[in-house]
């Protein structure tokens, strides 16, 4: 069994051979015709037989197998071009032409993916091509198939390659990337932007210091005072953390599709760019979803780790697009976030008259929070 499947079980005819087999048989049948041509169509035909023969000898007997390997991140970005590198070897002294077929996971549909590449003796090339998700979730590629021929290509052979691997398709991280570097040098450039002078004193303190000419007096720390027997005065710096929640409404009007994407993958992913701006300003950011009951809950922090807290709940979002329930998130915004609060909520609504329905919900959050739908 394994003299078959390793000398037989890996060998593929060629568009060639059949060609030169079509030829071979209407040349037969002119020979019925006129027999005086036979001896020239029966050499002809032994021929095709000999170069058969010898292209099967050098794809099995004597040219080393070619080697190939993937190269990709360990993980993806969803709704974004993800390059995906293909090394190829030939290990033998013969050229050979590979075609290439990667086994892509079964979310990308993609059943036509072959590449066709010209390799020399010992040669080695690089092979890239993108892929654009459009699933959260494990994505398993698996085996790298080669088809190999030689200059003859009446057969080809097949090496499967071992490949498998599980990739995780998380949020848009590229546009993260993208918003921070805007972020960090169009903010001040914006056309109409100025400077805006502050009025009043921050509360956020930084440290205790020695008492130095000019500094206000009603910052005088007594008790350090009394301490080191000279004055202490407390120094503060502007606030800056101000609190921020995303809200994510999961239910059934997030999931209509827009360019291979559904707007729930299209908030979430908005909600990873935004999330990681905020953190960069130094403000608290924290994270709710919803549909017909709360399914995620991170308070706000504005810790560094925030950031990756934030990615993994994200990419762990699922649902089943239940109908929506903006009472129960009105409760649950009261009960949960205790601090005023720019809270941004990403919905949709289907009609007007669907948003009037919701109104009221939105006007009571709006009451305790500055409440910005997208």
């Amino acid at each position: 069994m394994n003299f078959i499947k390793t000398y037989l079980g890996d060998l593929f005819l060629t568009t060639r051979f059949y060609l030169a087999g079509a030829v071979a048989a209407l040349l037969f049948i002119i020979a019925f015709l006129v027999p005086v041509i036979l001896p020239f169509v029966t050499l002809v035909f032994l021929g095709l037989l000999v170069l058969m023969l010898a292209d099967y000898v050098i794809l099995f007997a004597i040219a080393n197998s070619p080697r190939a390997t993937r190269q990709l991140a360990s993980r993806l970005s969803n709704g974004d071009k993800n390059e995906i590198v293909l090394r190829i070897r030939n290990r033998s002294r013969l050229g050979i032409t590979v075609m290439v077929i990667d086994e892509l996971p079964v979310q990308l549909q993609e059943r036509k993916f072959k590449m066709q590449q010209h390799l020399s003796g010992g040669q080695q090339r690089s092979v890239a091509y993108s892929i654009i998700p459009t699933e959260r979730g494990e994505y398993l590629f698996g085996n790298i198939i080669l088809f190999a021929q030689t200059g003859l290509g009446l057969i080809s052979r097949r090496f499967t390659i071992s490949a498998s691997r599980t990739v995780n398709v998380y949020p848009s991280f590229i546009q993260l990337r993208n918003y921070q570097l805007i972020s960090r040098t169009a903010t001040s450039n914006e056309p109409g932007s100025q400077r805006k002078r502050k009025i009043g004193q921050s509360m956020e303190f930084e440290q205790v210091k020695d008492y130095v000419s000019g500094d206000d007096i009603r910052t005088i720390n007594w008790k350090a005072t009394a301490r080191r027997g000279g004055l202490m005065v407390n120094n503060y710096v502007d606030e800056k953390s101000q609190q921020v929640y995303c809200v994510i409404d999961k239910g059934r009007l997030m999931k209509m599709p827009f360019k291979g994407l559904s707007l729930l993958d299209y908030a979430i992913n908005a909600v990873l760019a935004l999330s990681s701006v905020c953190l960069q300003r130094q403000d608290r950011v924290g994270l709710l979803s919803f549909s017909n009951k709360l399914t995620t809950l991170l308070p706000a922090e504005r810790k560094p780790v925030q950031r990756e807290n934030i990615l993994q709940a994200l990419y762990k979002e699922q649902t089943d697009f239940l109908e929506s329930d903006y009472e129960m998130l009105y409760t649950q915004v009261r009960q949960k976030i205790k601090q005023r609060s720019l809270v941004m909520l990403f919905t949709n609504f289907e009609s007007l008259s669907g948003l009037r329905r919701q109104m009221p919900y939105l006007r009571s959050i709006a009451r305790h929070h500055l409440l910005l739908v997208v």
